[in-house]
Formats: structure tokens, C-alpha cells, sequence
């Protein structure tokens, strides 16, 4: 449920009915905005008799929301939320950025040529993976916690943050002591005790769709970490199973508007994941922009055919200072 106050309602009015929720046993979250302030109503598992607030004074409407999340929703939240990462910021209204690096960690060497690559050719933010979920336990699993520290290194020198996934909840403070944003894999999307985990820690989370989730599954899985206090959360559509085998998963454009009109919180793009194909991945990152993606996350390698993880879906650093060079011209042509 959410209510609306009248853009005239004092603050005496709001906590009087944040006190009148309360006392129905729900929690009551107040959404300031530029005109009124909302108050969501949170903890309902059905039906909320709005009789007792409706009524009081300094309130305008009350909204019910069926959706099984809130915190997330437009509804609840108007204003588009902007995510501050060094010194870049993610969201709807700001340039939209490049996230790139290796699928994995395999040496010092590859990750600081890598960094430094993708920096001099315009990236805002390195990726690389240290805990590597795999679909078969005999491929490479990543160098775990040295893969973290030389991911730390090449942030450091530079000035990248650095985004990798987190594969436990027991992990989670680990990882976090390395990086500037945790990431939660497709694997994970419904682990929701990962998702409370993350939801505790105070830093920015990557959350990418699941293998074959909807979007309110999607967002449902969201709401378990906003829920927990951090609502620094950035959706990534990597692409969803279906019936097609000519890539390696099937690209849902579609969600980045959709995200746009039903959740608050930036969208960003893997198109690297998302064909499976190095060939795809330029004019797919140039889809997703057009669509209005805050952010695409491509997979660079320096030799991908050495590649422990995902070599054909990587670009080399030639293909990628090119890519690069296509999306200035294209972010001009869309205003940026």
C-alpha cells in the first residue's frame, strides 16, 4: 500500500500516519519527494483495511499495490534512483557508462593489461570474476581470494572500480573488503539468504536476472535487498533460456524499457552473456543503449582463445577500442 500526502501536509501530519501504520503492525516507510512526501506501507502478506488513514488529515490518496514488491516499484518510489560509483554515477538521466574486463581472473599479468586496456579506451568501471559459478564443477572456478586481490590491484593503479561477483552468503564481507560493488550472478538471483546478505552491506550491488525469470521475479528478488536498507541496486538483463540455440541465450531488449516504467532503479546490460558470441556483442551493446540501458558490462580478454572462461563471447582489446570508438559516435546522436 502506498499513501499519498498533499503536497501541504505538515510534518506532524506524516508521523501521525506512519504512527497510525504502525500501529496496524505494518511498517511504515516515508518517501520524500520534490512535491509531497509518500509513505509505503510494508509487512502486509494480503489485503490492508485502509479505512484508518484515509481519512486522517494531510492525506491525498492511498494507493494498493498487488505487486509482490513495493520498495523497488515506480509507485512507491517516482524519481529515478542514481547510483554514485567513484566517480561516475548510474541511472536515468546520466551518460551511460562501460563496465569491462576479463569473465575471469587468471593472472596478474591478464588482469592489469586488461585494466589498463580498457581504461585508456574510455571504461568506467572493471569487471572481473574471482568466484566463478560454473555449469560443470571441473572447469575453471576462479582464483577466489587472490583473484580478488589482484582485481584490488589493478583497480588501485587504475582508478577503476572494481565490480565481482559474490557466490555465498558467508562471503559476502570478504568480497566486499576488495570491491566497490558486489555483484549477484543469474545462479543466485532467487538465493534469497545471499540477497538478505547483501542487502546488509552498504555498498553498491549488481543483481542480474535469472536464467529464466520473469521480470516480477526479478524485481521481487531486488526487494529482498532493499528490504535489508540498501537500495543501491543496479538490475542487469544478461539475457534468459528459451527455445533458441543459435546463442547462448536469448537477449529481452524489451526489459530495459519495461524496467524504466515499473522500478525506480537503473538498468544496465550484459550483451557479452547474453549471445555467447563475440561477433554479436558490438551491435548488441549498440541495441541496448538505444533502448536506454544506464550501462552495458562487456567481457574483454587479451587472448580470448587462451581463455579459461567464456573466450568466444570475449572481445580483444582491438575489437573493444573500436566498439568504444562506435559508442561515442552513438551516444552523441542519442544526446549525451
Amino acid at each position: 500500500m502506498l499513501i499519498v500526502m498533499h503536497r501541504h501536509a505538515t510534518p506532524e501530519h506524516i508521523d501521525a500516519v506512519a504512527a497510525a501504520v504502525e500501529n496496524m503492525g505494518l511498517t511504515a516507510s516515508p518517501i520524500p519527494g520534490s512535491e509531497r512526501t509518500a509513505i509505503g506501507v510494508l509487512g502486509n502478506s494480503g489485503y490492508v483495511d485502509d479505512g484508518p488513514i484515509r481519512d486522517l488529515p494531510g492525506v491525498k490518496e492511498v494507493i494498493h499495490v498487488s505487486k509482490p514488491y513495493k520498495i523497488v516499484s515506480r509507485d512507491f518510489h517516482p524519481q529515478p534512483t542514481r547510483i554514485r560509483i567513484g566517480h561516475e554515477e548510474i541511472g536515468e538521466g546520466r551518460p551511460p557508462i562501460v563496465i569491462a574486463g576479463p569473465c575471469a581472473v587468471e593472472s596478474e599479468d591478464q588482469i592489469m593489461k586488461t585494466a589498463r586496456a580498457v581504461k585508456a579506451c574510455g571504461a568506467k568501471m572493471l569487471r572481473g570474476g574471482a568466484f566463478k559459478p560454473r555449469t560443470g564443477p571441473y572447469s575453471f572456478q576462479g582464483l577466489k581470494e587472490e583473484g580478488l586481490k589482484l582485481l584490488a590491484m589493478a583497480g588501485r593503479e587504475t582508478g577503476l572500480p572494481v565490480v565481482s561477483e559474490v557466490m555465498a552468503a558467508g562471503h559476502v564481507e570478504r568480497v566486499a573488503g576488495y570491491v566497490e560493488v558486489l555483484q549477484v550472478g543469474a545462479r543466485n538471483m532467487q538465493n534469497f539468504e545471499l540477497l538478505r546478505e547483501v542487502g546488509r552491506v552498504r555498498k553498491p550491488v549488481v543483481l542480474k536476472r535469472g536464467l529464466s525469470a520473469t521480470l516480477e521475479e526479478f524485481l521481487a528478488a531486488a526487494e529482498y535487498i532493499l528490504a535489508e536498507g540498501n537500495s543501491e541496486v543496479i538490475l542487469c538483463e544478461r539475457g534468459i533460456r528459451t527455445y533458441e540455440t543459435a546463442t547462448r541465450n536469448t537477449r529481452d531488449l524489451s526489459v530495459v524499457p519495461l524496467i524504466r516504467g515499473l522500478s525506480h532503479l537503473p538498468i544496465i546490460v550484459d550483451p557479452s552473456h547474453a549471445t555467447g558470441r563475440r561477433s554479436l556483442v558490438p551491435p548488441m551493446t549498440k541495441a541496448a543503449l538505444v533502448a536506454g540501458a544506464d550501462a552495458v558490462m562487456i567481457e574483454v580478454h587479451p587472448e580470448p582463445e587462451k581463455a579459461l572462461s567464456d573466450g568466444p563471447q570475449s572481445l580483444t582489446f582491438e575489437g573493444f577500442e573500436k566498439l568504444m570508438e562506435e559508442i561515442v559516435r552513438l551516444k552523441a546522436f542519442l544526446g549525451y
